[in-house]
Order: C-alpha cells, then sequence, then structure tokens
C-alpha cells in the first residue's frame, strides 16, 4: 500500500503544473474575485484522489481524465457551499438592510452545468464523458479518443452534439 501512495504522489508531482495550468484555464470563466485559485483547486483534487483507494490509472491521459472528473467535483461543491451560505436561515429575521446579493451567476451555471451533465449521463454517458474530459479537464481532442478509446473524428461529432444538448438545456432552464 505504501508503494501506490508513493506511485501517487510522484505521479501528481510530474504533472502538477499541467493540472494548475488546466485549473488556471478553467478557473478564467469565473467570477471575479473566485475563493478557488488554480492552486487550490488542484490541491483540493489531490486530496480527493489521495484518498482514494483504488489508483489504477493506465497512463497520463487517464489520471489526466480521472483528475479532470475530481476537479468538476471540487467546483461543484463549491458552488453549492458558497449558494447554500448565501440562503437565510429560515429562523431568522431578515430586514431589507440584512439581504445580501443574490449569487453570482457563475454558481449558478456551475450548478445548472452539472445538472444538465447528470441528465445527459443518463441520456448518453459518453457524451458526458467528453464534456466533463473536455470542458472540466481541457482534455485535446486526441486526448479524449485516448481516454475514451474512441476516434477523434467521434469525439468532435459527440462533441459537438453534446455541446448543442447542454446549450439546449441550459437554455430552457434559464427561460
Amino acid at each position: 500500500m505504501q508503494g501506490n501512495s508513493e506511485a501517487k504522489d510522484k505521479l501528481f508531482k510530474a504533472l502538477y503544473d499541467e493540472l494548475r495550468r488546466r485549473a488556471a484555464h478553467q478557473l478564467k470563466g469565473e467570477r471575479h474575485g473566485h475563493t478557488l485559485s488554480p492552486s487550490a483547486l488542484v490541491h483540493e483534487a489531490y486530496v480527493r484522489l489521495a484518498g482514494r483507494t483504488e489508483a489504477d490509472w493506465k497512463n497520463r491521459t487517464h489520471f489526466l481524465a480521472v483528475a479532470s472528473q475530481v476537479m468538476r467535483g471540487v467546483l461543484v461543491d463549491h458552488a453549492r457551499a458558497r449558494r447554500a451560505r448565501k440562503r437565510p436561515d429560515a429562523h431568522l429575521r431578515v430586514t431589507l438592510e440584512g439581504i445580501e446579493a443574490a449569487p453570482r451567476a457563475s454558481d449558478c451555471e456551475i450548478l445548472a452545468l452539472n445538472d444538465a451533465l447528470d441528465q445527459l449521463q443518463r441520456f448518453d454517458p459518453r457524451q458526458s464523458q467528453i464534456v466533463v474530459l473536455r470542458y472540466f479537464g481541457g482534455l485535446s481532442v486526441d486526448e479524449t479518443a485516448q481516454v475514451l478509446d474512441i476516434s477523434p473524428a467521434t469525439v468532435k461529432r459527440e462533441w459537438t452534439v453534446a455541446k448543442a444538448w447542454l446549450h439546449r438545456q441550459l437554455k430552457l432552464k434559464n427561460d
């Protein structure tokens, strides 16, 4: 078990810069003043990855794919926690002076995207995986194809279909 832990640490250290670059790309679209920095996102993902007992990553790309899933979870959990802090306690009497601004759109967008991805997962699991790998993980078409063991042309086609489906779902939710 100790060797497995050491292998995880070595792999993480070797890919830290890559994970941090992907996290920075992911956080680029977030609201100003987001409390998660790219380093914090990567570190939280590492804590979650290190806690897993099964660490049978086939290669670098497979590890990045798993890390993408974990970073998605970190962002969604962070958005949920932030949104929950915005809700007033049901037992408190709130005056107009005590009302905080509504949650930033990015928190709501992350949660809405997560809900839509869960729906897509039930409808088409592979398309959902493609979105997570490309959007949350920043994997290229070729890297995504390698992880899923499909052709790059299939990734491109299903990425296009998944984006259109998600766009429609998010638009319906906003209307």
